[in-house]
C-alpha cells in the first residue's frame, strides 16, 4: 500500500503545473478516500475586490 504522502510527491512530479488541492483529490481517490475538503459557496464579495485574480475558491475541511 502506497503512503499518502509520497504519492502526492510522486503526482507532483508528474503533474508540475497541478494546484495542491487537485493533487491531494487525486490522491485522494487513488487510495480509495472521500474528499477531505469541500468548496464553500460563495458567501461574500471578495472576488470583486480581487480583480487580477482569475480563479478564487473558498474550501473548508470536511469535519471528520
Amino acid at each position: 500500500m502506497f503512503d499518502r504522502q509520497k504519492l502526492e510527491a510522486l503526482l507532483a512530479r508528474r503533474f508540475p503545473g497541478a494546484r495542491p488541492d487537485q493533487i491531494a483529490s487525486a490522491a485522494n481517490a487513488i487510495m480509495g478516500l472521500d474528499d477531505e475538503w469541500e468548496e464553500l459557496a460563495n458567501t461574500f464579495d471578495a472576488p470583486r475586490t480581487l480583480d487580477a485574480v482569475s480563479e478564487f475558491r473558498v474550501l473548508r475541511r470536511r469535519a471528520v
